[in-house]
């Protein structure tokens, strides 16, 4: 008798089994269902050589035809490289890092792992932009050709010109960065500019006849104005 009740328990479960997969079910699942969910995809990795605190004329790439940038390292490991096209001498990548604890990030975003070494790099002594010394009207040339214009006040407001549609306005404040200052950058109707970018403001001789460049970016796209002094 017993052994006729484990049969008809045998068989009540298997027409259980039998009536979810009919209507549906996966009998798969309803064993073994799912565990875990698929790893996250990983990020491509950026390695950058670091000469140290201080700013740095470096080069990288082909020693042939070399990659020519500017390397602004602060004490607290924060980090910028500016690496130009040497053709138009526009920065096309720009690396940088908040901390020493925190990873290299590369403006445009390398599809693939990413190793910045150098072929040569030569200390630079630049002095801290200020701020009231800079104070003045600016016109910057943008991606399409067009010109635009903005002020700088003394107290590192920066303010949009009348020059064109294109509207320039933000702020400079202090930075750990050596030779520079920390810019906070908002455009509106600006050709190949983003609507927000961050990043820093530099007074560099290299740069002459320009008075001030603006490297920034908006995590996807870089930013890199010459500013030419204007009368106001």
């Amino acid at each position: 008798m017993k052994q006729a009740i484990r049969y008809t328990l045998g068989f009540a479960a298997l027409a259980a089994v039998a009536a979810l997969t009919a209507c549906g079910g996966d009998s798969r699942s309803w064993y073994f269902p799912a565990v875990g969910t698929p790893p996250e995809a990983t990020q491509p990795k950026v390695t950058v050589d670091d000469p140290g605190s201080g700013a740095w004329t470096v080069s990288s790439g082909d020693a042939n035809q070399p990659t020519m940038g500017r390397y602004y390292a602060a004490a607290n490991g924060k980090r910028l490289l500016a690496l130009e096209d040497d053709p138009v001498e526009r920065v096309n990548l720009l690396l940088r890092r908040a901390d020493a604890t925190q990873k290299w990030a590369a403006i445009p975003a390398p599809t693939s792992d990413l190793t910045v070494s150098f072929l040569r790099t030569e200390a630079r002594m630049l002095a801290t932009p200020d701020a009231t010394a800079l104070a003045g009207r600016y016109v910057v040339r943008l991606s399409d050709g067009s010109a635009a214009d903005f002020l700088i006040g003394s107290d590192g407001r920066i303010t949009a010109g009348s020059l064109s549609a294109c509207r320039l306005s933000g702020s400079l404040v202090a930075s750990s960065l050596p030779g520079t200052l920390s810019l906070n950058l908002d455009s509106s109707g600006c050709a190949g500019l983003p609507g927000h970018a961050t990043g820093v403001l530099i007074t560099d001789a290299q740069d002459a006849p320009a008075r001030l460049r603006l490297l920034a970016d908006d995590g996807t796209r870089t930013v890199d104005l010459r500013g030419y002094a204007e009368r106001a």
